[in-house]
């Protein structure tokens, strides 16, 4: 069955070849990200889907972006929550925005469209959700205070969720990634990409299709038993 698909933040990065991958499927992908991209473009060309501009923090965006979808194809099938943004500093250098903006974007952000997705679910009595979490959920990392809290709100919400929906048959369940290549990690400083080749048992930074596949198999029937799990997928850097 060709499934609809909404993706926020898939307009590049993790996002965009999340995209990808289920527009290689032969799904109907829909995209709501604050700015578009040529690449994210013709994804929603080939898949038969739609952008929507959107800043995730805007509640009423979320209901109206999946009542849209809803409206013109008639179900929703997949919600992948991967809008994400970073504001880095050590935690008393850290200003009041840095903290809310992140925890707005990263976290709010995901209960907007779980908030607006949930009912067309439990109405289907089916869906799949991923949302993109991070290792430093898991682990901390020094001056991300504000970009880890909001990442392991992600995973409580996520284990909420899984159990509130699951009588309905909705998988929900997380991916943490470690260190990607994707533009939100192109601008740090060499050092701290050196740490994380270093870190990783696989001696390499992950590539964003190698996170797409994983939500995908998550999406897929071969995951239909797994509901409220975090995967890991960092090349060994927490091993």
């Amino acid at each position: 069955m060709q499934r609809v698909v909404l993706i926020t933040g898939g307009m590049s990065g993790i996002g965009l070849a999340t995209a990808e991958a289920f527009q290689k499927e032969g799904d109907i992908v829909f995209i709501a990200d604050r700015q578009e991209t040529p690449a994210g473009l013709a994804v929603l060309r080939s898949s038969g889907g739609k952008y929507f501009p959107c800043d995730v923090r805007d509640f009423a965006a979320a209901e109206t972006i999946v009542g849209q979808i809803v409206t013109e194809r008639a179900r929703l099938d997949v919600l992948v929550n991967n809008a994400g943004i970073s504001r880095d500093h050590l935690l008393w250098k850290m200003s009041e925005a840095d903290w809310d903006d992140v925890l707005a974007v990263n976290l709010k952000g995901a209960f907007n469209f779980l908030h607006a997705a949930a009912p067309v679910f439990w109405k289907q009595q089916s869906g799949k959700v991923v949302s993109v979490s991070s290792i430093n959920a898991l682990r901390g990392k020094m001056g991300l205070a504000n970009y880890a809290a909001s990442k392991a709100g992600l995973i409580a919400l996520t284990r909420t969720v899984a159990r509130e929906l699951g009588s309905a048959n909705v998988n929900v369940n997380a991916v943490a990634p470690g260190m990607i290549e994707t533009p939100l990690t192109s601008d740090l400083p060499d050092e701290v990409l050196a740490k994380s080749w270093e870190e990783a048992a696989l001696g390499r930074l992950g590539k964003p299709q190698e996170i797409a596949d994983v939500i995908l198999f998550l999406c897929s029937e071969q995951a239909r038993h797994i509901t409220g799990q975090v995967i890991v997928v960092d090349g060994g850097q927490t091993a």
